[in-house]
Protein backbone atom coordinates (compact mmCIF):
# COMPACT_ATOMS: atom_id res chain seq x y z
CA UNK A 1 0.00 0.00 0.00
CA UNK A 2 1.49 3.34 -1.20
CA UNK A 3 2.05 6.09 1.40
CA UNK A 4 -1.52 8.22 1.45
CA UNK A 5 -3.46 5.64 0.27
CA UNK A 6 -6.77 5.48 2.04
CA UNK A 7 -7.20 1.26 1.67
CA UNK A 8 -10.82 -0.13 1.30
CA UNK A 9 -11.05 -2.47 4.64
CA UNK A 10 -14.49 -2.85 5.30
CA UNK A 11 -14.16 -6.15 4.04
CA UNK A 12 -10.60 -6.94 4.72
CA UNK A 13 -8.40 -8.64 7.99
CA UNK A 14 -7.36 -5.91 10.43
CA UNK A 15 -4.68 -3.39 8.84
CA UNK A 16 -1.65 -2.63 10.10
CA UNK A 17 -0.32 0.67 9.62
CA UNK A 18 3.52 2.00 9.34
CA UNK A 19 4.07 5.77 11.32
CA UNK A 20 7.08 6.79 11.55
CA UNK A 21 8.47 9.53 14.21
CA UNK A 22 6.89 12.25 12.43
CA UNK A 23 3.42 10.72 11.93
CA UNK A 24 3.61 10.03 8.17
CA UNK A 25 2.63 6.67 7.29
CA UNK A 26 5.05 4.17 5.66
CA UNK A 27 5.44 1.64 3.42
CA UNK A 28 6.97 -2.15 4.57
CA UNK A 29 10.10 -1.04 2.73
CA UNK A 30 10.47 1.73 4.78
CA UNK A 31 10.46 -0.18 8.40
CA UNK A 32 14.04 -2.38 7.04
CA UNK A 33 15.93 1.13 7.93
CA UNK A 34 13.61 3.39 10.28
CA UNK A 35 12.02 3.07 13.31
CA UNK A 36 8.32 2.79 12.81
CA UNK A 37 5.50 1.77 15.19
CA UNK A 38 1.87 0.45 14.45
CA UNK A 39 -0.91 1.59 14.65
CA UNK A 40 -3.96 -1.34 13.76
CA UNK A 41 -7.10 -0.63 12.58
CA UNK A 42 -9.86 -3.62 13.33
CA UNK A 43 -12.15 -5.71 11.09
CA UNK A 44 -14.86 -3.47 9.15
CA UNK A 45 -13.33 -0.08 10.21
CA UNK A 46 -12.11 2.55 7.92
CA UNK A 47 -8.55 4.27 8.45
CA UNK A 48 -9.12 7.22 10.12
CA UNK A 49 -7.20 10.75 8.93
CA UNK A 50 -5.35 11.22 12.10
CA UNK A 51 -1.74 10.51 12.38
CA UNK A 52 0.01 9.05 15.33
CA UNK A 53 0.57 12.36 16.79
CA UNK A 54 -3.04 13.65 16.50
CA UNK A 55 -4.34 10.18 18.33
CA UNK A 56 -1.43 11.07 21.19
CA UNK A 57 -3.29 14.02 21.38
CA UNK A 58 -6.16 12.90 20.91
CA UNK A 59 -7.56 12.69 24.84
CA UNK A 60 -8.60 9.71 26.80
CA UNK A 61 -12.25 10.19 26.06
CA UNK A 62 -11.55 9.97 22.18
CA UNK A 63 -9.28 7.14 22.66
CA UNK A 64 -11.59 5.57 24.84
CA UNK A 65 -14.37 5.69 22.11
CA UNK A 66 -12.03 4.49 19.18
CA UNK A 67 -11.34 1.49 21.35
CA UNK A 68 -14.47 0.75 21.48
CA UNK A 69 -14.97 0.70 18.25
CA UNK A 70 -12.18 -1.39 17.41
CA UNK A 71 -10.67 1.76 15.20
CA UNK A 72 -7.48 1.48 17.78
CA UNK A 73 -6.15 -1.38 20.14
CA UNK A 74 -4.85 -0.97 23.13
CA UNK A 75 -1.33 -2.50 22.22
CA UNK A 76 -0.88 0.15 19.63
CA UNK A 77 -2.30 3.17 21.66
CA UNK A 78 0.34 2.30 24.75
CA UNK A 79 3.08 1.25 22.25
CA UNK A 80 2.83 5.18 20.89
CA UNK A 81 3.32 6.42 24.11
CA UNK A 82 6.02 4.84 24.70
CA UNK A 83 7.86 5.53 21.23
CA UNK A 84 6.83 8.99 22.24
CA UNK A 85 7.90 9.00 25.35
CA UNK A 86 11.86 7.34 24.63
CA UNK A 87 12.23 10.17 22.17
CA UNK A 88 10.79 13.36 23.97
CA UNK A 89 11.07 13.17 27.42
CA UNK A 90 14.64 12.98 27.26
CA UNK A 91 13.89 17.05 27.32
CA UNK A 92 11.34 16.97 29.55
CA UNK A 93 12.06 14.22 32.26
CA UNK A 94 8.21 14.36 32.83
CA UNK A 95 8.59 10.77 33.94
CA UNK A 96 10.11 9.64 36.80
CA UNK A 97 10.06 5.92 35.46
CA UNK A 98 8.36 3.95 33.36
CA UNK A 99 6.44 0.73 33.46
CA UNK A 100 7.21 -0.38 29.64
CA UNK A 101 7.08 -3.95 29.97
CA UNK A 102 4.07 -4.01 33.10
CA UNK A 103 1.83 -1.74 30.86
CA UNK A 104 2.52 -4.25 27.58
CA UNK A 105 0.95 -6.91 29.79
CA UNK A 106 -1.85 -4.27 31.38
CA UNK A 107 -2.31 -3.42 27.71
CA UNK A 108 -2.79 -7.01 25.99
CA UNK A 109 -4.94 -8.25 28.98
CA UNK A 110 -6.90 -4.90 28.22
CA UNK A 111 -7.64 -5.76 24.55
CA UNK A 112 -8.75 -9.25 24.89
CA UNK A 113 -11.14 -7.80 27.03
CA UNK A 114 -12.43 -5.61 24.45
CA UNK A 115 -12.50 -8.19 22.11
CA UNK A 116 -14.53 -10.22 24.08
CA UNK A 117 -17.39 -7.59 24.25
CA UNK A 118 -15.98 -6.08 27.92
CA UNK A 119 -17.18 -2.73 28.39
CA UNK A 120 -15.22 0.07 30.95
CA UNK A 121 -14.45 3.54 30.48
CA UNK A 122 -11.18 3.88 30.41
CA UNK A 123 -10.37 -0.49 29.39
CA UNK A 124 -7.31 0.32 27.53
CA UNK A 125 -7.05 3.73 27.74
CA UNK A 126 -3.01 4.76 28.88
CA UNK A 127 -2.52 6.63 32.26
CA UNK A 128 0.26 8.59 34.19
CA UNK A 129 0.59 8.40 37.98
CA UNK A 130 2.18 11.22 40.25
CA UNK A 131 4.89 10.05 41.82
CA UNK A 132 3.44 10.24 45.60
CA UNK A 133 0.68 7.81 44.65
CA UNK A 134 1.29 4.27 45.52
CA UNK A 135 1.24 1.34 42.34
CA UNK A 136 1.96 -2.08 44.22
CA UNK A 137 5.82 -3.09 43.66
CA UNK A 138 6.94 0.11 42.14
CA UNK A 139 8.72 2.93 44.87
CA UNK A 140 6.79 5.21 45.66
CA UNK A 141 9.84 8.47 45.97
CA UNK A 142 8.14 11.89 46.57
CA UNK A 143 10.82 13.13 44.38
CA UNK A 144 13.33 12.41 47.02
CA UNK A 145 15.91 9.50 47.41
CA UNK A 146 14.82 9.13 51.25
CA UNK A 147 11.94 6.87 50.70
CA UNK A 148 11.49 3.01 52.01
CA UNK A 149 10.44 -0.11 50.49
CA UNK A 150 8.10 -0.46 47.80
CA UNK A 151 4.50 -0.40 48.44
CA UNK A 152 2.26 -3.82 47.86
CA UNK A 153 -0.54 -2.52 47.05
CA UNK A 154 -2.35 0.02 45.31
CA UNK A 155 -3.37 3.17 46.61
CA UNK A 156 -7.13 3.62 46.38
CA UNK A 157 -7.55 5.75 43.27
CA UNK A 158 -5.05 3.35 41.27
CA UNK A 159 -7.24 0.83 42.34
CA UNK A 160 -10.24 2.33 40.87
CA UNK A 161 -8.58 3.40 37.75
CA UNK A 162 -7.56 0.13 37.13
CA UNK A 163 -10.99 -1.23 37.35
CA UNK A 164 -11.98 1.75 34.84
CA UNK A 165 -9.47 0.06 33.02
CA UNK A 166 -7.03 1.75 32.70
CA UNK A 167 -3.40 0.95 31.69
CA UNK A 168 -0.38 2.17 34.38
CA UNK A 169 1.66 4.23 32.03
CA UNK A 170 4.33 5.42 34.60
CA UNK A 171 4.83 7.63 37.55
CA UNK A 172 5.83 11.63 36.25
CA UNK A 173 8.06 13.96 38.28
CA UNK A 174 7.51 15.68 41.36
CA UNK A 175 9.35 18.17 44.05
CA UNK A 176 10.90 16.79 46.79
CA UNK A 177 7.95 15.79 49.05
CA UNK A 178 5.76 17.99 46.94
CA UNK A 179 6.38 21.35 48.63
CA UNK A 180 6.94 24.01 45.59
CA UNK A 181 4.94 24.94 42.16
CA UNK A 182 8.45 23.82 40.48
CA UNK A 183 9.68 20.29 39.94
CA UNK A 184 13.27 20.34 40.46
CA UNK A 185 15.51 17.69 42.72
CA UNK A 186 18.71 16.90 43.31
CA UNK A 187 17.69 12.99 43.36
CA UNK A 188 15.89 12.84 39.58
CA UNK A 189 16.79 16.36 37.88
CA UNK A 190 14.42 19.22 36.68
CA UNK A 191 11.18 18.55 34.87
CA UNK A 192 11.13 20.99 32.12
CA UNK A 193 8.28 22.90 30.60
CA UNK A 194 7.42 21.76 26.97
CA UNK A 195 6.32 25.46 25.93
CA UNK A 196 9.50 26.98 27.21
CA UNK A 197 12.57 24.40 28.36
CA UNK A 198 13.94 27.17 30.03
CA UNK A 199 11.40 27.01 32.36
CA UNK A 200 9.21 24.92 35.21
CA UNK A 201 5.92 23.03 33.98
CA UNK A 202 5.35 23.89 37.80
CA UNK A 203 4.61 21.65 40.70
CA UNK A 204 3.94 19.80 42.45
CA UNK A 205 2.43 17.62 39.36
CA UNK A 206 4.78 18.83 37.09
CA UNK A 207 5.83 15.50 35.86
CA UNK A 208 1.82 15.00 34.90
CA UNK A 209 1.39 18.75 33.72
CA UNK A 210 4.54 18.16 31.06
CA UNK A 211 3.60 14.78 30.00
CA UNK A 212 -0.23 15.79 29.21
CA UNK A 213 0.76 18.46 27.28
CA UNK A 214 3.61 16.97 25.28
CA UNK A 215 1.15 14.01 24.01
CA UNK A 216 3.51 11.44 26.87
CA UNK A 217 -0.20 10.58 28.20
CA UNK A 218 -3.62 10.96 27.54
CA UNK A 219 -4.47 12.12 31.20
CA UNK A 220 -2.65 12.10 34.35
CA UNK A 221 -3.15 11.80 38.02
CA UNK A 222 -2.30 14.75 39.84
CA UNK A 223 -2.45 15.66 43.62
CA UNK A 224 -3.20 19.50 44.96
CA UNK A 225 -2.44 20.48 48.20
CA UNK A 226 -2.30 24.28 47.62
CA UNK A 227 -2.77 24.39 43.98
CA UNK A 228 -0.19 20.96 42.66
CA UNK A 229 -2.52 20.31 40.22
CA UNK A 230 -3.98 24.08 39.11
CA UNK A 231 -0.63 25.66 38.83
CA UNK A 232 1.28 23.10 36.47
CA UNK A 233 -2.07 22.84 34.48
CA UNK A 234 -2.13 26.38 33.98
CA UNK A 235 1.41 26.67 32.72
CA UNK A 236 1.17 23.72 31.02
CA UNK A 237 -1.91 24.30 28.34
CA UNK A 238 -4.35 21.85 30.49
CA UNK A 239 -7.34 21.80 32.15
CA UNK A 240 -6.66 20.32 35.68
CA UNK A 241 -9.35 20.09 38.44
CA UNK A 242 -8.95 19.66 42.04
CA UNK A 243 -11.95 18.10 43.40
CA UNK A 244 -14.50 18.66 46.56
CA UNK A 245 -12.24 17.11 48.96
CA UNK A 246 -13.04 13.56 49.89
CA UNK A 247 -14.35 13.03 46.55
CA UNK A 248 -11.11 11.09 44.89
CA UNK A 249 -9.97 8.84 47.71
CA UNK A 250 -6.31 9.30 49.41
CA UNK A 251 -5.99 6.07 51.05
CA UNK A 252 -3.95 5.00 51.98
CA UNK A 253 -2.34 8.79 52.55
CA UNK A 254 -5.59 9.54 53.89
CA UNK A 255 -5.44 13.26 55.78
CA UNK A 256 -2.52 14.37 53.75
CA UNK A 257 -1.03 17.78 54.82
CA UNK A 258 -4.29 17.55 57.74
CA UNK A 259 -7.12 17.84 54.84
CA UNK A 260 -5.46 19.79 52.59
CA UNK A 261 -4.60 17.82 50.00
CA UNK A 262 -6.61 16.39 47.36
CA UNK A 263 -6.61 13.48 44.25
CA UNK A 264 -7.45 15.08 40.94
CA UNK A 265 -7.15 14.74 36.78
CA UNK A 266 -4.72 16.59 34.80
CA UNK A 267 -6.20 16.18 31.42
CA UNK A 268 -6.96 17.81 27.39
CA UNK A 269 -10.48 18.10 27.50
CA UNK A 270 -13.04 18.80 30.16
CA UNK A 271 -15.12 15.43 28.86
CA UNK A 272 -11.73 13.68 29.88
CA UNK A 273 -11.61 15.37 33.63
CA UNK A 274 -15.26 14.17 33.95
CA UNK A 275 -14.66 10.93 32.62
CA UNK A 276 -11.91 10.37 35.47
CA UNK A 277 -14.01 11.93 38.19
CA UNK A 278 -16.83 9.01 37.03
CA UNK A 279 -14.09 6.55 37.77
CA UNK A 280 -12.89 7.41 40.61
CA UNK A 281 -15.23 9.42 43.13
CA UNK A 282 -15.84 7.73 46.51
CA UNK A 283 -18.76 10.57 46.78
CA UNK A 284 -22.47 10.42 44.93
CA UNK A 285 -22.32 11.76 41.92
CA UNK A 286 -24.78 13.83 40.14
CA UNK A 287 -27.60 12.08 37.24
CA UNK A 288 -26.44 11.09 34.98
CA UNK A 289 -22.42 11.20 36.17
CA UNK A 290 -19.87 13.61 36.06
CA UNK A 291 -19.70 13.02 32.14
CA UNK A 292 -23.01 13.77 31.39
CA UNK A 293 -23.05 17.16 33.77
CA UNK A 294 -20.34 18.14 31.78
CA UNK A 295 -22.30 18.08 28.23
CA UNK A 296 -25.40 19.70 29.80
CA UNK A 297 -25.42 23.38 29.23
CA UNK A 298 -24.97 25.47 32.78
CA UNK A 299 -27.61 27.85 32.10
CA UNK A 300 -27.56 31.22 33.16
CA UNK A 301 -24.73 31.85 35.97
CA UNK A 302 -24.24 34.51 38.26
CA UNK A 303 -20.27 34.74 37.97
CA UNK A 304 -17.74 36.96 40.15
CA UNK A 305 -14.74 38.07 38.78
CA UNK A 306 -11.88 38.37 41.48
CA UNK A 307 -7.91 39.81 41.23
CA UNK A 308 -8.00 40.55 44.98
CA UNK A 309 -5.15 38.35 46.43
CA UNK A 310 -5.19 36.80 50.27
CA UNK A 311 -3.94 38.89 53.06
CA UNK A 312 -0.35 38.82 53.79
CA UNK A 313 0.80 37.19 50.26
CA UNK A 314 2.44 39.77 48.13
CA UNK A 315 2.06 39.23 44.70
CA UNK A 316 0.91 41.41 41.63
CA UNK A 317 -1.14 40.43 38.29
CA UNK A 318 0.82 39.99 35.38
CA UNK A 319 -0.92 41.86 31.98
CA UNK A 320 -1.45 38.38 30.27
CA UNK A 321 -3.00 37.24 33.42
CA UNK A 322 -4.93 40.68 33.58
CA UNK A 323 -5.89 40.40 30.02
CA UNK A 324 -7.13 36.28 30.27
CA UNK A 325 -9.58 37.64 33.07
CA UNK A 326 -10.81 40.48 30.90
CA UNK A 327 -10.97 38.40 27.46
CA UNK A 328 -13.26 35.74 30.04
CA UNK A 329 -15.50 38.48 31.37
CA UNK A 330 -16.30 39.41 27.91
CA UNK A 331 -16.80 35.63 26.57
CA UNK A 332 -19.16 35.00 29.60
CA UNK A 333 -21.36 38.22 28.81
CA UNK A 334 -21.48 37.08 25.19
CA UNK A 335 -23.02 33.86 26.90
CA UNK A 336 -25.91 35.37 28.36
CA UNK A 337 -23.81 35.04 32.18
CA UNK A 338 -24.61 37.44 34.82
CA UNK A 339 -20.86 38.46 35.58
CA UNK A 340 -19.94 41.07 38.19
CA UNK A 341 -16.69 42.29 39.32
CA UNK A 342 -17.04 41.15 43.69
CA UNK A 343 -14.28 40.21 46.11
CA UNK A 344 -14.46 36.88 48.95
CA UNK A 345 -14.16 37.65 52.55
CA UNK A 346 -10.52 36.37 52.96
CA UNK A 347 -9.55 36.72 56.65
CA UNK A 348 -6.48 38.13 57.25
CA UNK A 349 -6.08 35.54 59.14
CA UNK A 350 -6.39 32.77 56.29
CA UNK A 351 -2.59 32.23 55.11
CA UNK A 352 -0.33 32.53 57.88
CA UNK A 353 -2.68 31.30 60.62
CA UNK A 354 -4.38 28.34 58.59
CA UNK A 355 -3.43 27.21 55.74
CA UNK A 356 0.68 27.02 56.51
CA UNK A 357 0.57 25.72 59.83
CA UNK A 358 -1.39 22.70 58.11
CA UNK A 359 1.01 22.79 55.13
CA UNK A 360 4.02 22.28 57.02
CA UNK A 361 2.79 20.50 59.57
CA UNK A 362 1.78 17.91 57.30
CA UNK A 363 4.89 18.06 55.35
CA UNK A 364 6.77 17.17 58.81
CA UNK A 365 4.21 14.20 59.52
CA UNK A 366 5.62 13.18 55.95
CA UNK A 367 9.16 13.23 56.22
CA UNK A 368 9.18 12.11 59.84
CA UNK A 369 7.79 8.83 57.88
CA UNK A 370 10.93 8.11 56.01
CA UNK A 371 13.36 5.78 56.77
CA UNK A 372 16.51 7.84 55.11
CA UNK A 373 15.60 11.66 56.52
CA UNK A 374 19.15 12.30 56.37
CA UNK A 375 19.04 11.98 52.45
CA UNK A 376 16.31 15.05 52.19
CA UNK A 377 17.21 18.96 50.85
CA UNK A 378 18.25 21.07 53.04
CA UNK A 379 15.19 23.17 52.22
CA UNK A 380 12.80 20.43 53.05
CA UNK A 381 14.41 19.87 56.20
CA UNK A 382 14.05 23.23 56.73
CA UNK A 383 10.18 23.08 56.26
CA UNK A 384 10.50 20.04 58.73
CA UNK A 385 11.72 21.76 61.61
CA UNK A 386 8.99 24.72 61.17
CA UNK A 387 6.52 21.58 60.94
CA UNK A 388 7.90 19.87 63.82
CA UNK A 389 7.57 23.03 65.74
CA UNK A 390 4.15 23.24 65.71
CA UNK A 391 1.94 21.00 68.57
CA UNK A 392 -0.58 18.60 67.72
CA UNK A 393 -2.95 20.87 70.06
CA UNK A 394 -2.50 23.70 67.65
CA UNK A 395 -3.35 22.08 64.41
CA UNK A 396 -6.32 21.17 66.18
CA UNK A 397 -7.86 24.34 66.74
CA UNK A 398 -5.98 24.88 63.53
CA UNK A 399 -8.63 22.75 62.12
CA UNK A 400 -11.73 23.54 64.37
CA UNK A 401 -11.51 26.84 62.74
CA UNK A 402 -11.60 25.57 59.14
CA UNK A 403 -15.62 26.04 59.60
CA UNK A 404 -15.74 30.00 60.14
CA UNK A 405 -12.88 29.85 57.48
CA UNK A 406 -15.11 28.00 54.89
CA UNK A 407 -18.19 30.18 56.04
CA UNK A 408 -16.39 33.61 54.91
CA UNK A 409 -14.84 32.49 52.11
CA UNK A 410 -17.92 30.76 50.58
CA UNK A 411 -20.11 33.80 51.82
CA UNK A 412 -19.55 35.32 48.62
CA UNK A 413 -21.64 32.23 47.35
CA UNK A 414 -24.65 33.63 48.77
CA UNK A 415 -24.85 36.15 45.69
CA UNK A 416 -22.92 34.01 43.09
CA UNK A 417 -23.07 30.43 41.47
CA UNK A 418 -18.99 30.30 40.25
CA UNK A 419 -15.88 32.91 41.43
CA UNK A 420 -13.28 33.25 39.26
CA UNK A 421 -9.97 34.48 39.90
CA UNK A 422 -6.45 34.77 37.61
CA UNK A 423 -5.04 31.36 37.31
CA UNK A 424 -1.84 32.59 38.22
CA UNK A 425 -0.51 35.82 39.37
CA UNK A 426 2.86 35.25 37.17
CA UNK A 427 4.51 32.87 34.49
CA UNK A 428 6.68 30.26 35.37
CA UNK A 429 10.03 30.58 37.10
CA UNK A 430 13.11 29.75 35.25
CA UNK A 431 14.57 26.47 36.04
CA UNK A 432 17.26 26.69 38.66
CA UNK A 433 15.94 30.11 39.73
CA UNK A 434 15.35 28.94 43.10
CA UNK A 435 18.47 27.05 43.73
CA UNK A 436 20.50 27.14 46.96
CA UNK A 437 17.67 29.04 48.60
CA UNK A 438 16.09 27.89 52.06
CA UNK A 439 12.78 26.43 52.58
CA UNK A 440 11.39 29.88 54.20
CA UNK A 441 12.84 32.19 51.99
CA UNK A 442 12.21 29.66 48.78
CA UNK A 443 7.91 29.67 49.84
CA UNK A 444 7.95 33.79 50.46
CA UNK A 445 9.39 34.23 46.80
CA UNK A 446 7.20 31.69 44.61
CA UNK A 447 4.11 32.70 46.81
CA UNK A 448 3.76 35.43 44.60
CA UNK A 449 3.31 33.87 41.57
CA UNK A 450 0.87 31.78 42.71
CA UNK A 451 -1.72 33.28 45.55
CA UNK A 452 -4.83 32.21 44.15
CA UNK A 453 -4.74 28.26 45.20
CA UNK A 454 -4.48 27.72 48.15
CA UNK A 455 -7.24 28.91 50.34
CA UNK A 456 -9.58 26.41 48.10
CA UNK A 457 -7.33 23.94 49.80
CA UNK A 458 -7.98 25.24 53.03
CA UNK A 459 -12.12 25.70 52.40
CA UNK A 460 -11.77 22.31 50.65
CA UNK A 461 -14.37 23.00 47.85
CA UNK A 462 -13.66 22.42 43.99
CA UNK A 463 -12.24 24.60 41.74
CA UNK A 464 -10.53 24.29 38.26
CA UNK A 465 -8.23 26.12 35.47
CA UNK A 466 -9.18 26.50 32.35
CA UNK A 467 -6.64 27.72 29.50
CA UNK A 468 -6.76 31.28 28.07
CA UNK A 469 -4.16 31.84 25.76
CA UNK A 470 -0.34 32.48 25.63
CA UNK A 471 1.24 35.30 27.40
CA UNK A 472 4.04 37.44 25.44
CA UNK A 473 6.81 34.72 26.30
CA UNK A 474 4.48 32.21 24.69
CA UNK A 475 3.60 30.72 28.09
CA UNK A 476 0.31 29.56 28.69
CA UNK A 477 -2.26 31.20 31.01
CA UNK A 478 -5.37 30.31 32.80
CA UNK A 479 -8.21 31.33 34.63
CA UNK A 480 -9.24 29.55 37.68
CA UNK A 481 -13.00 28.89 38.72
CA UNK A 482 -14.02 28.01 42.13
CA UNK A 483 -17.31 27.08 42.94
CA UNK A 484 -20.04 25.84 45.52
CA UNK A 485 -19.22 22.49 48.16
CA UNK A 486 -19.41 19.46 46.02
CA UNK A 487 -20.46 21.06 42.85
CA UNK A 488 -17.63 19.93 40.37
CA UNK A 489 -20.64 19.56 37.66
CA UNK A 490 -21.44 23.32 37.44
CA UNK A 491 -17.71 24.07 37.34
CA UNK A 492 -17.39 21.24 34.48
CA UNK A 493 -20.34 22.34 32.95
CA UNK A 494 -19.29 26.10 32.71
CA UNK A 495 -15.66 24.90 31.61
CA UNK A 496 -16.89 22.85 28.87
CA UNK A 497 -19.05 25.53 27.47
CA UNK A 498 -16.12 28.13 27.84
CA UNK A 499 -14.13 24.99 25.90
CA UNK A 500 -16.76 24.95 22.81
CA UNK A 501 -16.49 28.81 22.58
CA UNK A 502 -13.01 29.36 22.56
CA UNK A 503 -11.29 25.47 22.51
CA UNK A 504 -7.91 24.86 23.40
CA UNK A 505 -7.16 21.24 22.99
CA UNK A 506 -5.73 21.63 19.79
CA UNK A 507 -2.41 23.64 20.82
CA UNK A 508 0.64 22.16 20.92
CA UNK A 509 3.89 23.03 22.43
CA UNK A 510 6.74 23.31 20.87
CA UNK A 511 8.81 20.14 22.49
CA UNK A 512 5.86 17.18 21.43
Amino acid sequence: MAAGERPDIEDAQDVVVLVDADGRRRTGDYLAEHACHLVTVAVGARLAQMDSTDLAFAGAAEQARMLVKGTLTAPAVLELYLERIARVDRELRAYRVVFAERARREAATAQELLDAGERKPLLGVPIAIKDDVDVAGEFTCYGSSAYGIAPTADAEVVRRLRDAGAVILGKTAVPEMMLWPFTETVAFGATHNPWDLARTPGGSSGGSGAAVAAGLAPMALGSDGAGSIRIPATWCGLFGLKPQRDRVPMAPHDDAWNGLSVNGPMTRTVEDAALFLDATSALPVPSGGFVAAASREPGRLRIALSTKIPPTVFGRIGPAQQRALDGVESLLRDLGHEVFWRDPDYPAWAVYGHLLPRMWHGAYRDVAALPHRERLEARTKGIARLGKLIPDARIARVRAAEPALAARVQSIFDHVDVLITPGTALGPSRIGQYQHRGGVSTLARVASRVPFQGIFNATGQPAAVVPWGLDDDGVPVSVQLVGRPSDEATLLSLSHQIETARPWAHRRPPVS
